[in-house]
């Protein structure tokens, strides 16, 4: 933390609640950091003189005649090619015994992009897992949550993304990490050799649950120079929104504020707005996409977090265990990609849009053959044609650990198709059958 010169140091502290503290002040700003007893503290509330701070590591052993600096400047990240590669803590600042980071501050948290200045998406963004290639294609600019259930390996397919997405750059924030996850980031990343191309920002269990309220902006800035200045095609992965916003949660009830739905604050809808809104497709090429993981309590959809999650981002990708083949898949009833139709036979191969459409509804009459199946009902050949497919499908293209590129995807969806169908139980133009199918 830098200082400036003849900083005036307050010694009012009037109220002190478990994470935030009140005193009179005449020349604090919103966001501003400082020191509270030797403890990083930043400007949360100002009503006329009387600003509230939130301590990061909270206030316990903090006295009231305590010495309170102001810094002058709202959270700083320096920005330049020495991010490249980095674990930085969520001030910024190393944790991988590297060098101290060099360039230029930006202030962290700044206003998303003026929409005049956006160019519609346009540019595909593959990821290497079939499941979300084929079915739920991604968007350069895109914004898109995973809901996930906590005991589902969501951070295994953060990390499968880094290493396969084609980007040029990949930003991880990771919020509340376990120390076992954290080591499992760097250990792959390092193993893998494509570490130079990844930014990490990382707080973990161990450090005080308010830092996770940075950890976003910081991601999201180091994106922002990357995307802007350099021009590059910038994927932000951001792991778990939900242990962000159970942070905006303390303190808001901290500073009694009164709760809107399941005790979350009611400014939730923009808290989480204004991050999801800085993914951009740059007139000039660079652009900022967001796939950020919310776990789901009790697979309750309804909650508030994915609620209004569901309301500002372009779909949704979500992960289920598929007991037929034991592995993790992801869902092609619950995924959604809103802009895929923006890429699918365009930037891909032209029979992609009609392969992914076959393939996922010969899925849904394999869903019906199993519930007739359930209740006792006999089943024709169709039906168990489709049941083999299903159980096919979801082990090479919908489970999490299939790495094959998107030409490979469509062939193997034509392969599974010319095992288990005729060509006019397809409904796929005739054109396209006589150009792919496969004898």
């Amino acid at each position: 933390m830098e200082y400036k010169a003849f900083q005036p140091i307050f010694y009012n502290i009037t109220r002190i609640n478990k994470a935030t503290c009140e005193l009179q002040c005449h020349m604090a700003s919103y966001d501003e950091m400082a020191i509270i007893h030797g403890r990083l503290a930043q400007v949360v509330k100002i009503v006329g003189n009387q600003v509230t701070l939130q301590v990061f590591s909270g206030t316990e052993g903090i006295p009231t005649n305590a010495e309170v600096l102001f810094t002058g400047d709202p959270p700083l990240l320096k920005v330049s090619e020495d991010l490249a590669g980095r674990f930085l803590n969520a001030y910024g600042r190393p944790i991988d015994n590297g060098p101290e980071i060099l360039g230029e501050p930006r202030m962290i948290g700044g206003p998303s992009i003026n929409p005049t200045k956006r160019e519609r998406p346009s540019e595909l963004i593959l990821t290497g897992i079939a499941g979300i290639d084929l079915n739920n294609t991604l968007v350069t600019g895109q914004k898109i949550p995973f809901f996930a259930d906590p005991e589902q390996p969501f951070n295994q397919v953060m990390a499968d993304v880094a290493l396969r997405a084609k980007a040029d750059r990949i930003i991880l924030g990771g919020i509340g990490l376990q120390h076992d996850d954290y080591l499992f980031f760097k250990n792959i990343f390092e193993n893998a050799g494509a570490i130079d191309r990844i930014v990490s920002f990382i707080n973990t269990t161990e450090d005080p649950s308010v830092e996770r309220l940075l950890i976003p902006d910081m991601a999201l800035t180091a994106a922002e120079y990357f995307a802007i200045d350099r021009n590059e095609k910038v994927l932000v992965l951001l792991t778990d929104l939900t242990l962000y916003c159970d942070a905006l949660s303390i303190v808001s009830n901290n500073m009694d504020q009164i709760s809107s739905k399941d005790n979350m604050p009611a400014s939730l809808y923009s808290d989480l707005a204004r991050l999801y809104e800085k993914a951009v497709q740059f007139p000039a090429g660079g652009s900022i996409t967001i796939i950020a993981v919310t776990t789901l309590s009790g697979g309750d959809i309804t909650h508030a977090i994915p609620d209004n999650t569901g309301y500002i981002t372009e779909g949704q990708l979500f992960l289920r265990r598929d007991a037929e083949i034991g592995k993790t898949i992801v869902d092609p009833f619950r995924s959604l990609s809103r802009l895929k139709q923006l890429v699918i036979g365009k930037k891909t191969r032209e029979d992609h849009p009609q392969v992914m459409n076959t393939a996922v509804r010969l899925y849904s009459d394999s869903a019906n053959a199993r519930t007739k199946l359930e209740n006792g009902f006999d089943l024709n050949d169709y039906d168990k044609r489709c049941l083999s497919y299903a159980k096919e499908y979801s082990e090479k293209l919908l489970a999490i650990d299939v790495n094959v590129g998107i030409e490979d995807m469509l062939n193997t969806s034509w392969s599974l198709f010319s095992r288990y169908f005729k060509k006019e139980e397809l409904a796929i133009r005739q054109d396209l059958v006589d150009k792919y199918w496969k004898n």
